[in-house]
């Protein structure tokens, strides 16, 4: 699963099997946020939580997720979606499709880093190359 040579490779089934969370912070040693996959059974509903200090946001990664927030309002994405939440809103989720559901959570507080790639390759500090639009 992880190397000492600066990064980490895994898989959601290596990180765990069955429902609930996926530790992939843990799993790969990432400390710089929070970060979990969540897989749910068909028609699970989690309750509502908040967070005293991390913004999270949600990818639908599998299946199709009905997400709820504390001023009632019900927002339903398929694969693909993503949804952002202040620390502070209420927010729970449930799986509204027939299959099960995968979704990833990144959570974190503090700021953006920005831009701070560089190429290696060329072995000097310019932009590094990345996908078009990047």
């Amino acid at each position: 699963m992880s190397d000492d040579a600066g990064y980490a490779v895994s898989s959601l089934d290596q990180l765990g099997e069955g429902y609930g969370f996926r530790k992939i912070r843990h799993g790969l040693g990432v400390t710089a946020f929070g970060i979990n996959a969540i897989v749910l059974p068909p028609g699970y509903e989690t309750g509502l939580h908040a967070h005293e200090q991390q913004e999270e946001t949600y990818f639908v990664h599998r299946g199709r997720i009905e997400f709820r927030f504390g001023d009632g309002s019900k927002h339903l994405l398929d694969a693909g979606g993503v949804v952002r939440v202040d620390a502070s809103t209420p927010r729970g989720m449930r799986n509204a499709g027939d299959e099960d559901a995968v979704v990833l959570v990144a959570g974190g507080k503090d700021g953006y880093v920005g831009r701070d790639g560089v190429a290696v390759e060329s072995g000097q500090n310019t932009p590094a190359g990345g996908p078009p639009g990047a």
